[in-house]
């Protein structure tokens, strides 16, 4: 009986993982807002990123501010491979990040494990 046991327990939690990790997750899409010439977003980090999806402005200078909740060391660090950008995120702490929206296109960047993802779309 106990080995029925475990092997319920077993299936359910490699459900779970599976779910989580495979599962397609509501994405949430912000335009930038364009303020003196400059547009500017803030994704909040917890858990993923919020908004997963930031629509930028061809040729217009943009920021996109990070601010970081989760003290998880996955979210420790983000990474733009397109851009040749990989910087450290403080914890609670609003942290800009300058994106080169001279090329129009969508660009993926992720968690330093690669495990979480976002875009960003240039038009």
């Amino acid at each position: 009986m106990d080995k029925i046991i475990i092997l319920i327990i077993a299936l359910l939690l490699i459900g779970f993982i599976m779910w989580w990790f495979f599962s397609k997750r509501k994405t949430d899409a912000i335009e930038a807002k364009i303020k003196n010439n400059t547009q500017e977003v803030e994704i909040v980090v917890s858990g993923g990123y919020t908004p997963n999806i930031v629509v930028l402005q061809k040729d217009i200078p943009a920021k996109i501010i990070f601010n970081r909740k989760d003290t998880s060391n996955c979210f420790n660090e983000v990474v733009f491979p397109d851009f040749g950008i990989k910087e450290q995120l403080p914890i609670n702490e609003a942290f800009p990040i300058e994106i080169d929206t001279k090329n129009a296109g969508e660009y993926q960047y992720s968690c330093g494990m690669n495990m979480f993802h976002g875009k960003i779309i240039i038009k």
